[in-house]
């Protein structure tokens, strides 16, 4: 079967682009309906089921050193707030991982081998979030598999094109509405599950969404970049490939730690969608459909994939003709414009805070009008940062660069749950003002250092 996949669409193009794009395309489509399918009921299953239970919670295999750990450093917390830490420890870890798959790969596996192992792990740790005990457990093997998968499927997109191809920032705007069909889906199925039948249908349906993933990626696998191994004999490419930076390869690296380091804090912002916008959404938010019946509030992490599909491509058409006319934003201008994007969502929190008091549920429209700026602000960054790192890092350390590039949303994913341990105890309105001030004094910082940045790595990028 794998051999007729391969020679049936080995060296064909669709829409401009590899067959093999479309191979990643898929495999990613169904690695992220498995993640953000847990991660749509992360919260939700720990507040409202698994810590709300102190009987619960204490059987689960390592928790009571966990939370002593986390007492002991941040005081008392309630079970809201132990629950954000969690998953911002969770989700931090998931960008931590990357940098050291991304090194496994580079050094000893190969970036094809590396996905497989990293996809095993996962499927693994998704079937043991069926157990209470094993929650802990389950989450490290997801962290463990998402370290070897993430960064190396990235790279292989980049790997796709020749250097200097234009097409390079069209595939991965491609590929990341892969990354959004499957958490589009991922809600409205694990979520659904989750909350009507049980959690752990829930975290069983991701799961079998990592498996279907994993067959893509083995029929596909003669469509994707494989390792070209450098072989004793020849001398040139040894030496090439071990060769010390050169300057420019030290500025390259040390440009893209800058942009790492801004990027933590967009991180921090935007993944309040899974953390305190999902209470949001569950507490605050009215989902009956016209006195019919009730949306499980999960439902609302399918919004931004949903804006994803809408957006994407207009946006790529946007700056096709922005290009056109020689006024595209360089990739340095466009970051900082997800940063604005992302601050200007929690502004119309505010609003919300204000229009629906403690103890009401509001309008969706709330979540509908911050979805679309937060979704508006990550197209402008992540698919663009993503082809920026395969662009400007040295070829040699590309994967372990990607991995760098993730783990600053390990950072950035840590004060997501940090800061969302204050949303029980500041006013709503002051809470969402914090996140707001965050993302809009990140978009001023890209707009201070814009010209050195493009002085070091070229405009033109």
């Amino acid at each position: 079967m794998r051999n007729w996949v391969t020679h049936r669409f080995s060296g064909k193009e669709y829409f401009g682009h590899p067959a093999g794009l479309f191979a990643l395309f898929f495999t990613e489509m169904w690695e992220r309906f498995s993640y953000y399918g847990m991660r749509a009921l992360l919260v939700l299953y720990m507040t409202k089921h698994l810590l709300a239970d102190p009987h619960t919670a204490g059987i689960i295999w390592g928790y009571p050193t966990l939370e002593h750990l986390l007492v002991s450093v941040f005081g008392n917390l309630s079970v809201q707030q132990m629950s954000s830490q969690i998953y911002g420890l969770y989700t931090a870890f998931v960008y931590f991982t990357p940098f050291l798959g991304g090194l496994l790969a580079d050094r000893i596996l190969g970036q094809y081998k590396t996905v497989y192992i990293g996809g095993i792990l996962m499927a693994i740790g998704h079937f043991l979030m069926a157990s209470e005990q094993a929650f802990l457990i389950a989450l490290v093997f997801l962290v463990m598999g998402n370290g070897c998968f993430k960064p190396n499927i990235s790279t292989q997109v980049g790997k796709l094109y020749p250097e200097g191809d234009p097409r390079r920032d069209g595939a991965f705007t491609i590929f990341y509405m892969g990354v959004n069909l499957g958490a589009f889906l991922s809600p409205l199925v694990c979520g659904t599950l989750g909350q009507v039948v049980g959690w752990h249908w829930g975290f069983a349906a991701a799961g079998v969404g990592m498996l279907i993933g994993l067959a893509i990626y083995y029929l596909g696998g003669g469509l994707v970049p494989q390792p070209t191994p450098i072989h004793k004999d020849d001398h040139e490419a040894h030496k090439k490939a071990n060769a010390p930076f050169t300057r420019q390869d030290w500025i390259a690296v040390g440009s893209l730690m800058v942009m790492c380091v801004l990027n933590i804090c967009f991180w921090a912002v935007y993944e309040q969608q899974g953390n305190t916008l999902q209470l949001w959404a569950d507490e605050r938010t009215n989902w009956n459909v016209m006195g019919l019946f009730t949306i499980p509030s999960t439902w609302f992490q399918s919004f931004n994939p949903a804006m994803i599909f809408i957006f994407a491509p207009a946006l790529s058409w946007f700056w096709i003709g922005q290009s056109k006319k020689k006024t595209e934003p360089s990739s340095v201008s466009k970051l900082g414009i997800g940063c604005y994007l992302i601050g200007s969502a929690f502004l119309v929190m505010i609003v919300a805070a204000h229009f629906v008091p403690e103890g009401t549920r509001g309008n969706v429209l709330w979540l509908v009008g911050t979805t679309f700026l937060a979704t508006i602000g990550e197209l402008y960054l992540s698919p663009v940062g993503l082809s920026l790192v395969t662009k400007v890092a040295p070829k040699k350390v590309v994967s372990m660069m990607m991995g760098l590039w993730y783990l600053s949303n390990f950072f950035g994913n840590y004060l997501t749950g940090y800061l969302g341990t204050f949303y029980e105890t500041m006013a709503k309105e002051r809470y969402f003002l914090m996140l707001a001030t965050i993302g809009i004094c990140t978009g001023v910082a890209f707009t201070l250092i814009r010209k050195p940045l493009e002085k070091a790595i070229g405009k033109s990028l």
